[in-house]
């Protein structure tokens, strides 16, 4: 189970959001993971992308980018 969100998650977040398109301005990323993690465009417009405690970022990510696609 992860407890913080480490360069590890952060990086493969932004492989994700920069293939997207995405501006690494508009992600937020808090520090702390939950679960279940979840993908939200925030009233500002930026999005927030909390890690999911559970899953290996690796497959996480897979599942975070299917959201951001239905957000976007």
């Amino acid at each position: 189970m992860l407890n913080v969100v480490g360069m590890k998650e952060i990086n493969a977040i932004f492989e994700v959001t920069d293939r997207l398109g995405i501006n690494r301005e508009w992600i937020e990323i808090p520090l702390g993971p939950e679960s279940p993690g979840q993908v939200k465009k925030l009233p500002n417009g930026k999005y927030e992308i909390t890690v999911d405690a559970e899953i290996q970022i690796e497959r996480w990510v897979s599942v975070m980018e299917a959201e951001l696609k239905k957000i976007l």
